[in-house]
């Protein structure tokens, strides 16, 4: 598991992936200080920009705020006035009817007692008495006594849309009503329109209830649809001076801002879209403030990245795939000098160049002097070959002279075994490798050679073998073969024709039983009658002599109908025999530590 995980970790090895962090430890500290700068720059032009919002929103409102001022202050200087004439209604009424009439900013003015029945008003019936018991606003007063500033749907004396300002009137420290005076919408609406004008957005003012006064809006109800949603305007007046996001009635994101008219009384609400107030640039200026470290970072790897590859990993790439082909065996040529590479990086391509020019030239050497000396011992292994022969030759001739049986039987057996070292010989002179012999093929050919010798044409005689293919060293190969020659000669002797058979057999079997384990073995059949004669014993001396060399195991005896003669020993390790080389090379750059290639 552990193995598996750092498989699949070994990219952090790779220079790219270092430089990539490395450079991204030495950016951090730039990218962070960037992104504190870009915050808190952002923030302070958002806070700017909510400031210029407010700013705004007071101006559009500072021609309402002069009107209700004025107002205010108008109905707080006709309270003495009133006092002085209350007892006398009509020269009450006459000083509202000469205020009305001397003013083109208002259009009622009159003091209502609290019983709600006015005889002191800009009435032009001078003698009819207003009843506003039933006016909201009279009833808003009379619940709670003091300065309002409130919306008059209908108003009772001028019929109109009007804003009424209420000032409270007392007599010493007893409350005896309020006098009030009326402005129309329309002239509270015209001085939004004058001083705000901004396309996209709105304005409207609130008393202190809650309750709307004005719109920039001529049309009934279109106020509410750029009002914040959820949130009742009562609680705006905590927000007095602020900025605040939020849906509109309509599902709008907008921008809010509330700003006070007459503080205590009146409050004005400006409602901005985000593309007019600005504030979406600063939520991409934000995000431009975290991207902009971002891009910084990836744009240094790429450049560092860029700057690697040109400069080291791709002549690197290019040497290592000049070693990886050297490696393999393509040595026609020393690979070229990387010349536009730096000059670290061609120092390592001359220094590989160089080395692989040596080794190709020792290797030239080596190579035409195991060709000579293979030549050499090949020529030696075959004049051997020659000689022997010609010794066999000469004893074949020598047999050919002797009329005595036994010489001939004795020289006989000399040939036969010269004739095994000949074939040796034979083996080792035409074999691919000098270090190596084929054990199945030296014996398959010294038994055919000695049935074609041995063997008369009418004989019965039948000869199996069983030869498992074994590589055996040179100095293993000759002894086995010579015993092998004994032991096939002394089974040819003595083969006989076993009970209820028709013909005598000698078999020969050469197989690995285990590794690194050969098992010689032959067996001849054993006929009814004795065996006539006694030898001389020789053979069974080659072949103890023969197991002795091979550091085996030889065992002999009868089995049944036959007599076998084992020999077991070990293998040397040899060079195999193959036509190609098989070996599986692994060149890469992620080999692991202590691989071997």
């Amino acid at each position: 598991m552990i193995r598996g995980l750092r498989d699949r970790l070994d990219f952090t090895r790779r220079l790219g992936f270092r430089l990539g962090a490395l450079l991204s430890v030495a950016i951090l500290p730039i990218g962070l200080i960037s992104l504190g700068q870009n915050l808190h720059l952002s923030h302070e032009a958002q806070r700017s920009a909510e400031i210029a919002l407010l700013g705004r929103t007071a101006s559009a409102a500072a021609g309402e705020r002069a009107l209700l001022l004025s107002a205010l202050g108008s109905a707080d200087a006709l309270g003495p006035a009133v006092l002085d004439v209350l007892s006398r209604s009509g020269d009450c009424s006459d000083l509202m009817r000469n205020f009305i009439e001397r003013s083109a900013t208002y259009v009622y003015a009159g003091f209502v007692p609290l019983n709600g029945l006015s005889t002191c008003n800009s009435n032009p019936d001078v003698d009819a008495v207003t009843d506003v018991r039933e006016s909201p606003a009279y009833q808003k007063f009379i619940a709670s006594p003091g300065t309002m500033v409130t919306s008059v749907r209908r108003g009772v004396v001028s019929g109109r849309s009007v804003v009424l300002v209420a000032q409270p009137l007392y007599r010493d420290r007893d409350l005896l009503g309020y006098v009030g005076i009326s402005l129309t919408h329309e002239l509270l609406r015209s001085t939004h329109a004058i001083n705000f004008g901004t396309e996209g957005a709105r304005i409207v003012t609130f008393n202190h209830w809650g309750e709307i006064l004005t719109s920039d809006s001529a049309s009934e109800g279109a106020e509410d649809d750029i009002l914040p949603a959820d949130i009742p305007l009562l609680s705006l007046l905590s927000r007095n001076d602020t900025t605040f996001r939020a849906r509109a009635n309509t599902g709008e994101m907008r921008v809010f801002t509330v700003v006070p008219v007459v503080p205590g009384l009146v409050y004005a609400l400006g409602s901005w879209s985000p593309q007019l107030a600005g504030i979406g640039m600063f939520q991409l200026s934000r995000m431009g403030a975290v991207l902009f470290p971002v891009a910084l970072w990836a744009v240094s790897l790429a450049v560092a990245y860029f700057a690697v590859f040109r400069l080291v990993l791709r002549h690197i790439t290019v040497l290592r795939g000049q070693m990886r082909r050297f490696a393999i065996g393509n040595r026609d040529e020393p690979p070229p000098v990387l010349t536009d590479a730096p000059t670290e990086i061609y120092d390592v391509s001359q220094t590989f160049h160089n080395m692989a020019r040596i080794l190709i030239r020792d290797e030239e050497a080596m190579e035409n002097a195991v060709t000579e000396k293979t030549v050499l011992l090949k020529e030696v292994h075959h004049r051997v070959k020659n000689n022997l022969q010609l010794i066999a030759s000469i004893i074949n001739m020598q047999s050919r002279m002797i009329s005595d049986s036994d010489a001939k039987r004795v020289l006989r057996s000399v040939q036969d075994r010269v004739a095994s070292l000949a074939t040796i010989y034979r083996n080792l002179y035409q074999a691919e490798h000098l270090d190596a012999v084929e054990a199945d093929r030296l014996i398959g050919d010294i038994v055919n050679q000695m049935v074609n010798a041995s063997v008369g044409p009418g004989s019965n005689l039948h000869v199996e073998t069983q030869l498992q293919p074994m590589v055996l060293l040179p100095d293993q190969a000759v002894p086995l073969s010579l015993l092998a020659t004994e032991a096939f000669t002394n089974a040819l002797k003595y083969a006989g024709i076993p009970p209820g058979e028709d013909a005598p057999w000698v078999r020969i079997r050469l197989t690995a039983p285990e590794p690194h384990t050969g098992m010689l073995e032959i067996e001849n059949s054993i006929g009814a009658q004795e065996i006539e004669g006694e030898g001389t014993g020789l053979g069974s001396q080659l072949i103890d002599a023969f197991s002795t060399q091979l550091e085996g195991e030889a065992s002999s005896g009868m089995e049944g109908s036959s007599y076998v003669l084992r020999l077991r020993f070990g293998i040397e390790e040899a060079t195999p025999l193959a036509v190609g080389d098989n070996r599986s090379v692994v060149l890469t750059s992620a080999a692991r530590q202590g691989a071997r290639h």
